[in-house]
C-alpha cells in the first residue's frame, strides 16, 4: 500500500455483567458471578456495560497521500473512490481511497445454489476468519480461509464467491474465472457472478464476451457500476454510439465518478463530438480535483481533532458536511467517531443514510455510534439494517448481539450471538455474552419448559467446560425429564 501505516484499529470490548465494587472498576476477567448468575439468573440492572470496563479502542488507519482509511469497526472507508478502468488493481495507489469498493463486493451479498443447506459451524469461522482478513487487505491469506472452509463445506456457494472475489482482487485471474465459471452453473447464472464474469472479459481484451454477459443484466444490475463497464467494452469494441449510450446512463447513475466522464469524453471524441467531448473531459478533470479535496480535508480532519482545540477542531472538520453528498457526510461521521466525538458523528450519518439507504458502511457506523453512546435502542435498527445488508460480517453481527443483551431481549440476543459465535469462536467477549444470555434463558424456561432450559444449559456448558455449577443443574433436569 502506497503511504505509511499507523494503528488505529478499533474493536468493542467488555460488554460483561460481572459485579464491579461500589465506586471501583471490577478487574478484567473478574468472574466470581458465575455460580451465583447459573443459580440465580443474571442481575437485570447489571445488563449495561460497566462504565468501569469502557470499550477499549485500539485504532488502526493508514493513510496515503489521497487519502484516509479507518478500519474494523467502521469497516471501510466512506471516501469512494471508484476502481481504475483496468480492474480492480487492489494493490495499486489509489487502494487505501478505494476500501469502499472492496465492501461493495463483499458486503451484502449472499447468494445460494438450488438445494444448498446451511455452511457448518467449522466452516462458518474460517469464512468469518476470511472476512476479518479482507476487511485488513490480506486478501492471499483470505483465499487460504474461504478455500479451508470449501473443503469442509464444498456446497457452499457463498464462500465459494468470496473466494472468487479474492483471488480477482490479488491478479489470479484464471483461477478467479475457473471460481465464477462453477457458481455460474450452480447458481443458474446469478447476476453478479455474470458481472465478475463480464469484467474478466474484459481485462483478458474480450470486449465482445463482456457485452454478451452484461447486457442482461442492466435491467436490474447487480452493481452500480454496471453501466460503466458495459459503455466501457463497447469503446473497446469500436461502437462509440453504444459506448456514448451506457456512459450517459452510467453518469446518471453515479455523477461524481470521474472514470465515467474520462471514458465519456473519449468516446464523444472519437465520434467527432468535440464540444460535447471538451465538456466531459472538464468534468471529469474537476471530478478528480473534488476526490482529493476531500481527501485533504479529512486529513485535516483528523489531524485537528486530535491536536486543535475542540471548537477548531470542529470547524475545520465541518468543511466536510455536504448535506447532499453522502461519502462526505459518511466519511464526516467516521472521523468523528473515530475520535471519540460521538455525539457530532450522529447527524452526518443519520443523513447519509436517507441518502444511501442500502449502504452496509452507513448504518455499521450508525450502530456503532449508537452503541459507544449506550443509547442501545437507537443503536438496534441501523445494527439490524446493517446485517441485513451484510450477514456474515462478524463486527455487525456482534454489536447487534451484545446491543439486544442489553435491551434485554434475550431470545434475539442468542440467536443472533450465537451466529456472531459460529463466526469468530476466539473471540472472548461474544463468547462471554453468548453463556450469560444461555444461563438467563435457562432460568427463564426452568419451570415451565425444561427441554429448552436443557438446551440453552447445555450451550453454557460448550462455553464454561468442566463448571461444577452447569454439570449440576444438567444433570437435574436430564433427571426431572427422564420420570
Amino acid at each position: 500500500m502506497a503511504g505509511s501505516n499507523s494503528s488505529c484499529r478499533i474493536s468493542w470490548r467488555e460488554i460483561r455483567s460481572g459485579r464491579a465494587a461500589p465506586g471501583g472498576c471490577a478487574p478484567a476477567g473478574n468472574d466470581d458471578s458465575v455460580t451465583a448468575t447459573i443459580a440465580a439468573g443474571t442481575k437485570r440492572g447489571s445488563r449495561f456495560p460497566n462504565p468501569c470496563r469502557l470499550m477499549r479502542m485500539e485504532e488502526t488507519c493508514s493513510k496515503s497521500s489521497i487519502g484516509v482509511d479507518v478500519s474494523e469497526p467502521p469497516p471501510c472507508v466512506s471516501i469512494r473512490f471508484p476502481p481504475p478502468p483496468a480492474g480492480l488493481q487492489c494493490l495499486d495507489s489509489m487502494r487505501t481511497a478505494r476500501r469502499v469498493f472492496i465492501c461493495t463486493l463483499f458486503g451484502g451479498l449472499t447468494i445460494y445454489a438450488q438445494g444448498e443447506r446451511p455452511a457448518s459451524a467449522a466452516a462458518m469461522t474460517h469464512i468469518g476468519k476470511g472476512y476479518e482478513l479482507v476487511q485488513n487487505d490480506r486478501f492471499a491469506e483470505a483465499v487460504q480461509e474461504f478455500r479451508a472452509a470449501l473443503a469442509l463445506e464444498p456446497g457452499a456457494s457463498n464462500a465459494r464467491y468470496q473466494l472468487a472475489v479474492c483471488l480477482f482482487a490479488v491478479g489470479e485471474r484464471d483461477a478467479s474465472r475457473k471460481e465464477f465459471e462453477r457458481l455460474s452453473k450452480e447458481t443458474q447464472n446469478d447476476a453478479s457472478v455474470a458481472y465478475y464474469l463480464a469484467r474478466l472479459d474484459l481485462v483478458a481484451g474480450d470486449s465482445a464476451g463482456a457485452i454478451r454477459r452484461l447486457t442482461p443484466l442492466m435491467a436490474h444490475p447487480p452493481f452500480p457500476d454496471a453501466a460503466f463497464y458495459l459503455g466501457s467494452a463497447y469503446l473497446a469494441k469500436g461502437d462509440r454510439e453504444q459506448a456514448i449510450h451506457w456512459l450517459r446512463k452510467a453518469a446518471q447513475s453515479d455523477p461524481r465518478d470521474f472514470r465515467i466522464h474520462y471514458r465519456l469524453a473519449r468516446a464523444l471524441q472519437q465520434n467527432g463530438l468535440h464540444k460535447e467531448s471538451e465538456q466531459e473531459y472538464a468534468l471529469s478533470t474537476e471530478m478528480r480535483e473534488r476526490y482529493n479535496e476531500t481527501a485533504r480535508q479529512s486529513v485535516a480532519c483528523v489531524q485537528a481533532l486530535r491536536a486543535q482545540p475542540a471548537a477548531r477542531a470542529l470547524e475545520i472538520c465541518q468543511r466536510l458536511f455536504d448535506p447532499n453528498d453522502p461519502d462526505k457526510l459518511t466519511t464526516l461521521g467516521m472521523l468523528y467517531g473515530e475520535n471519540g466525538r460521538y455525539e457530532e458523528a450522529i447527524q452526518p450519518l443519520q443523513r447519509a443514510a436517507q441518502l444511501d439507504p442500502d449502504s452496509f458502511e452507513v448504518y455499521h457506523n450508525l450502530g456503532v455510534t449508537y452503541f459507544r453512546l449506550k443509547r442501545f435502542a437507537e443503536a438496534r435498527a441501523p445494527l439490524e439494517k446493517a446485517v441485513s445488508l451484510r450477514p456474515d460480517f462478524f463486527g455487525s453481527n456482534a454489536l447487534l448481539g451484545a446491543t439486544l443483551y442489553s435491551l434485554k431481549d434475550d431470545a434475539a440476543a442468542y440467536r443472533v450471538l450465537d451466529f456472531a459465535h459460529q463466526l469468530k469462536p476466539d473471540d472472548a467477549d461474544t463468547a462471554e455474552l453468548l453463556f450469560r444470555v444461555s444461563v438467563i434463558l435457562a432460568n427463564k424456561f426452568a419451570a415451565a419448559d425444561p427441554a429448552s432450559a436443557l438446551k440453552f444449559l447445555e450451550k453454557a456448558a460448550v462455553l464454561r467446560p468442566g463448571n461444577p455449577e452447569l454439570a449440576r443443574r444438567i444433570a437435574e433436569i436430564k433427571a426431572r425429564l427422564a420420570r
